[in-house]
């Protein structure tokens, strides 16, 4: 047997301390995390309590020889550091960023009490006395000591008592709760050693230490609500079974005494096995009224997941989708508040990509600004890497989390959610439940986020679907109104068309008759033999203008009877390579003004009853445009063909004319658009009317609108092939002119024409 008092009891108990003093250092020492301050203050308090057990171990084994005095303030004293440091420990685990007032504080009552041992202030020997009580004047520091170590408690009670009120997150709830069993453990290991009782203080304060090491160096905590329904439910069975087994004994003794009497064992067995019979439904009564009592809820989650499946499968509306889901979850999982994201993948400016989180409301509801979260930032990471419930528990400790942009801490803070729940379908993150907590208070278990995982696989579905048809419907709402803007444009055009179409017929109209009177008149002075050269020229130019005047409104005139459709053509049998080759000898000294080459290579053609006068304007249009945007010293070529008989375009067949050019080419998507009215290219705009043939000359813009008009007016057709727009290599265009066939009123085609072959 040992005494409490033998060193090899002392020994012992020093080993088995120090033991767990290295644990809790080790498990703060090597913590990682956003409690770094925390967990080096809480190794720094481990290291005092054991250098306190060291010296008071080393006193009781007589290593180190200490009086009763100097031991006993060794006790008080240390007990006014532990509380002070204990209260550090507590701020920095609460992450409070300003101690400087407590620092102060703790600075001054430490440094007032060696000025008290030295007696700097010069006090007498008897501070204090009433005759019956005194305060000496070496016992002073005792009371300094006693009354900061009340100090700093009440600190750590007022700093406890407001983070609790301030938080209200459960899992920040529960692993603060645990300071009430540190603080109530160390702070009467402190008031122990106070009284001179060293070894249960000791024993506290290990206790204490090995607890507040494992609060600081844990992140997640075993729920106390849990641990005090276990203790509970233990203690009611317990209590019911004794009470079932006590009152069955005493039943059997009063009604059997005899039989109680010789056969105890017997009676004991028979009760115990009835007991055992109902020990399921007692321990089942007494789940029941403590969850009653602490308010805990159970889900059913195969029942919870069907009729949540079956309430959103057939809906497709979005705002009807995200009010039934976050109803439903909010009823099931007791939820204060709670809201659907639509996740949508955004590219930045700079390359950077970003989710788009819009929260989906229903009409009159409070709007939700959109929250941006950087694709590379760690909670976009842990909810598609890890594709699991993410809770802003884990947000706000865990180390991995410091790096999230500030502005999406605080935008996601405001949202007030415990749990954020990602949705995904293919493999793609398209939705997130953000749930607050719940109105019971307390926290999701494991089995509720299991839940909400497999909620959220059923909501992913409907919320795909739903997704698709706010989109059908975002999409069909964007072509009603392209539809309706192109009605409006095509309404401005047909009416700039009409009004286009008015002016020319106006103008064409009244601007022929005094231009016909001016080329008459000028035509008779340039007869006469009397004006000398000077006036002479200058009619000669006179003229020239007119009959280009006269040119523009015969062509302004001819647009307006294609517009009116009111166009009569003198059909009557043309030789087509005999009017080719006129208008190619008619703009012949054009052709030599700027070096170029044209070869007419026609073979006979048959031909074909048309109005004369408009085909010989189609053929100066194309063949003057070719020698106007072809360089100088560049080739034209006309050549011709006979097509066979087609059943759709050329029942009777036709022939086509080619003309081709080395010019600057046409670019493919203006092909059409050149045989508009008034088209000119975008360079031309702002020119005034130049030379017929000049290069790039700018012209009216009616010409290619006239030949259209005429050649579709005898039934043919005209287009143009250029392999694009190149001033520098000159592609070329080539313009086909296709012209029908038809039987003359005997039965018989007309005669072929002659071979022309011609170089200018």
């Amino acid at each position: 047997m040992f005494n409490t008092d033998s060193a090899i009891l002392h020994y012992l108990f020093f080993i088995a301390a120090l033991l767990i003093y290295v644990g809790s250092l080790r498990a703060t020492l090597g913590k990682d995390s956003r409690q770094r301050a925390a967990s080096f203050s809480t190794s720094i308090y481990a290291i005092l309590g054991l250098l306190l057990l060291s010296i008071d171990t080393a006193a009781q084994v007589h290593l180190l020889n200490f009086d009763s005095f100097v031991l006993e303030q060794i006790h008080w004293y240390s007990a006014l550091g532990f509380s002070f440091w204990l209260l550090l420990v507590l701020r920095n685990f609460l992450q409070k960023k300003h101690s400087y007032i407590w620092l102060a504080i703790g600075v001054l009552w430490a440094a007032s009490i060696p000025l008290l041992l030295l007696n700097v202030f010069g006090l007498p020997h008897i501070i204090w006395s009433n005759g019956v009580w005194m305060l000496p004047r070496e016992r002073l520091g005792f009371a300094v000591a006693a009354l900061g170590w009340l100090v700093f408690g009440s600190g750590i009670a007022f700093t406890f008592y407001r983070a609790y009120g301030n938080t209200h997150q459960p899992l920040h709830r529960n692993r603060l709760a645990y300071w009430l069993p540190i603080t109530t453990l160390l702070l009467a290991a402190d008031a122990l050693f106070i009284n001179n009782l060293p070894l249960w203080g000791t024993l506290l304060r290990v206790f204490g230490t090995a607890i507040l090491s494992y609060v600081v160096s844990t992140h997640y905590l075993p729920d106390l609500q849990q641990i005090m329904r276990s203790i509970l439910i233990y203690l009611t069975t317990t209590l019911l079974a004794s009470l079932v087994y006590l009152a069955g004994f005493l039943t059997a003794q009063k009604l059997f005494p005899s039989v109680v009497e010789h056969n105890v064992l017997a009676v004991g067995t028979l009760i115990a096995v009835f007991l055992a019979s109902i020990y399921r439904t007692l321990l089942g009564f007494a789940e029941k009224r403590v969850d009653s009592l602490l308010r805990i809820e159970h889900l059913d989650v195969s029942k919870t997941i069907n009729e949540y499946s079956r309430s959103i499968s057939n809906i497709l509306e979005m705002e009807r989708l995200a009010n039934v889901t976050i109803t439903l979850i909010m009823e099931v999982m007791d939820v204060q508040r709670g809201f659907l994201f639509l996740v949508d993948k955004k590219h930045a400016s700079d390359g950077e990509q970003f989710y788009g989180l819009r929260a989906v409301r229903n009409a009159g509801e409070r709007p939700i600004s959109d929250i941006w979260l950087h694709q590379d930032g760690p909670i976009v990471k842990a909810l598609t890497e890890e594709q699991r419930p993410l809770l802003q528990f884990d947000v706000d400790l865990l180390p991995k989390f410091k790096l999230q942009y500030p502005e999406e801490r605080e935008r996601l803070s405001r949202l007030d959610a415990e749990v954020y729940v990602p949705i995904f379908a293919k493999r793609e993150w398209i939705g997130l439940f953000a749930l607050g907590g719940k109105i019971s208070g307390n926290r999701y278990t494991e089995e509720n986020l299991v839940t909400l995982s497999a909620l959220a696989g059923q909501t992913a579905v409907a919320l795909e679907n739903a997704r698709l048809v706010e989109n059908l419907i975002q999409l069909n709402q964007k072509v009603r109104n392209a539809y309706r803007d192109l009605d409006h444009a095509k309404q401005d055009l047909e009416k700039i068309d009409r009004t286009k179409s008015d002016f020319i017929s106006i103008a064409s109209h009244e601007l022929r008759t005094p231009l016909t009177v001016i080329r008459g008149y000028t035509e008779m002075l340039l007869e006469s033999s009397d004006l000398n050269q000077h006036v002479l020229k200058m009619l000669k130019g006179i003229h020239e203008g007119t009959m280009r005047l006269h040119e523009i409104m015969e062509s302004l005139f001819a647009i307006a009877q294609l517009d009116a459709r009111t166009l009569e053509l003198e059909l009557e049998p043309i030789d087509i390579g005999k009017l080719v080759q006129d208008v190619c000898i008619g703009i012949a000294k054009a052709i030599k003004d700027r070096k170029q080459t044209l070869t007419l290579n026609l073979p006979p053609l048959p031909g074909i009853q048309a109005d004369p006068d408009t085909l010989r304007k189609v053929f100066d249009h194309i063949i003057t445009n070719a020698v106007k945007f072809t360089p100088d010293e560049g080739e034209i070529q006309i050549s011709g063909k006979t097509l066979p008989l087609s059943s759709e375009n050329m029942p009777e067949g036709g022939l086509e004319i080619i003309v081709k050019d080395t010019g600057i080419g046409i670019d493919p998507s203006f092909k059409e658009v050149i045989f508009t009215k008034f088209y000119q290219p975008g360079e031309q705009l702002d020119k005034h009317s130049s030379g017929k043939t000049k290069f790039k000359g700018s012209g009216v813009g009616l010409g290619l609108a006239l030949s259209r008009g005429i050649v579709e007016a005898h039934g043919g057709k005209i287009w143009v092939e250029s392999p694009g727009y190149d001033e520098e290599r000159c592609p070329g265009s080539t313009f086909h002119i296709l012209l029908p066939l038809k039987k003359h009123t005997q039965g018989n085609t007309l005669p072929f024409g002659e071979t022309i072959q011609m170089k200018i």
